[in-house]
């Protein structure tokens, strides 16, 4: 199909007839029609933010070929005169854009869209350092077309949109919150006053630096996890764990770190963040000094587990805490599909020991929840606490794992073997199944995330023995265990793998 808008003026060529010769060629002469080839310019066209297109029209004229001119317009203001629309996506946005060619005998136009998006809309994003200790952001776009295989995108993607700002070293957590990318860097060790502790936030869309701090004021602020929900309120502090296990809280929307209100005392390095619909979050964290786990809900407490309701630290100390005497291992948030939430209560796997003797809780994530046959609150331990084990647990707070309620299964990381442990069964811990291995006897896991279904689970590591981007993403099954995708040196030592939602 050809595009043709031919503007003849008719009253003009009608008023002219008088003053022309009937022997004057330029009377009777044929016009030359313009066309635009089909398929030369398309009618919609999409590029990620940064990438250039170009765009090469195909142009037939019916007789004689007369000298051409080009213009394009973008949103009805011209953008060039050039033969070729070469045009650099800086700006995210859906574009009006117009090609207008015209000869002396007319023009024609066409019309086309022109959308600019964000090639890190959706999809994996890893954390990593390379050995020594600077930070790289690698991430993977989840396709909207099943049938295009995903990628990484090539280059540290920090770097690539924020070429004039330091990444500082040894970054230590990512989480996405209202709209941003929030991660957490410790500096260099080496005194570097350059390199020093900060916390970046990037726009989720396009990974560029809206904002970051630092806290020289604070010696000791070496954060470790960003205890931040997925939607941050204004006015409202949320914890950071640091690696002598203190706290510091952080304000997301006035960028503001201080010294702690609700935690003051010393913490594990193993905490959940349990995100809700709206504001709606817990907080879990192990206080060290009182062994005992504590919780921060939607903003209240922190709350101690107890058979008492809304037990205090006091509370614990004099006897009511629910882990009495036992020394903390780990904990991880069972991860819930969207149907599983909305019928059940998000739930925590908390591992403990007594001497030699391994220990399992599962809990509500608030701890707490209404028992409609006796119209009261208690403490909802799904079924109490239970022996897991003898002897050296395989899981740290440090150990990588991750759990899920559709196969009632904790994986976690053990040198390159993915472990696979059934939480609700008799299974012992320390009996774990390997489910798979990953690269070389070496490799070393260090994070998992899973896919919404559960049905793929991410596995990230890294091979100590080589050099340059020596980590890798594995994507495997589940329930089976089979590779079904590899990704092989796509970053350095992974920190943390996760699924950056739209």
């Amino acid at each position: 199909m050809k595009y043709k808008v031919l503007i003849m003026l008719f009253a003009v060529a009608f008023a002219s007839v008088s003053c022309v010769d009937d022997e004057t060629s330029d009377a009777t002469r044929p016009l030359s029609e313009i066309s635009i080839v089909e398929g030369s310019v398309k009618e919609v066209y999409n590029i990620s933010k940064n990438e250039t297109l170009t765009i090469i029209p195909q142009i037939v004229q019916t007789n004689k070929q007369k000298q051409l001119s080009y213009t394009w317009e973008i949103e009805l203001e011209t953008y060039s005169n050039e033969e070729q629309f070469v045009y650099t996506g800086n700006e995210l946005g859906s574009f009006k854009c117009r090609l207008i060619v015209e000869n002396e005998d007319g023009k024609t136009f066409f019309p086309f869209t022109l959308n600019v998006n964000t090639p890190y809309e959706e999809g994996i994003t890893v954390i990593s350092k390379d050995k020594d200790g600077k930070s790289h952001l690698a991430f993977m776009l989840t396709p909207t077309d099943e049938s295009v295989e995903p990628e990484f995108t090539s280059g540290d993607c920090f770097g690539i949109n924020n070429p004039d700002i330091f990444f500082a070293s040894n970054p230590t957590d990512i989480i996405q919150s209202s709209g941003s990318l929030i991660i957490s860097c410790q500096g260099a060790e080496n005194g570097d006053a350059k390199d020093v502790a900060t916390i970046y936030y990037l726009n989720e869309k396009t990974l560029v630096v809206e904002n970051m701090l630092t806290a020289p004021e604070y010696p000791d602020f070496k954060p470790t996890r960003l205890a931040i929900p997925t939607t941050g309120a204004a006015g409202v502090a949320y914890p950071i764990l640091c690696e002598n296990g203190n706290v510091y809280e952080f304000s997301t929307t006035e960028g503001a770190i201080a010294e702690p209100v609700k935690l003051q005392y010393n913490y594990a390095q193993s905490c959940v963040v349990n995100s809700g619909k709206g504001y709606y979050y817990d907080l879990l964290f192990w206080d060290k000094p009182a062994g005992a786990l504590c919780l921060i809900y939607n903003g209240y407490g922190p709350y101690y587990c107890s058979k008492k309701y809304n037990a205090s630290r006091e509370d614990c100390l004099n006897g009511e805490n629910y882990f009495n005497g036992r020394s903390f291992l780990a904990m991880t948030l069972v991860r819930m599909t969207e149907q599983q939430k909305a019928s059940s209560y998000s739930e925590v796997v908390v591992l403990t020991n007594v001497g030699v003797i391994l220990q399992k809780t599962v809990l509500c994530t608030s701890f707490h929840v209404y028992n409609s046959e006796t119209a009261s609150t208690v403490l909802y331990d799904n079924g109490g606490s239970k022996m897991c084990g003898i002897g050296v647990s395989p899981i740290t707070e440090s150990t990588p794992c991750i759990a899920n309620k559709t196969y009632y299964s904790l994986l976690f990381g053990k040198g390159n073997k993915v472990m696979r442990w059934n939480y609700t069964s008799s299974q012992l811990l320390t009996e774990a199944d390997e489910l798979l291995s990953v690269g070389s006897e070496q490799a070393v896991i260090t994070g998992f995330e899973i896919s919404a279904d559960h049905k793929e689970t991410y596995v990230a590591f890294y091979e100590p023995q080589q050099e340059g981007l020596n980590g890798s993403v594995w994507v495997f099954d589940t329930d089976k265990g089979d590779v079904l995708r590899k990704y092989d040196n796509v970053c350095y030592q992974p920190v943390k793998i996760m699924y950056k939602k739209k």
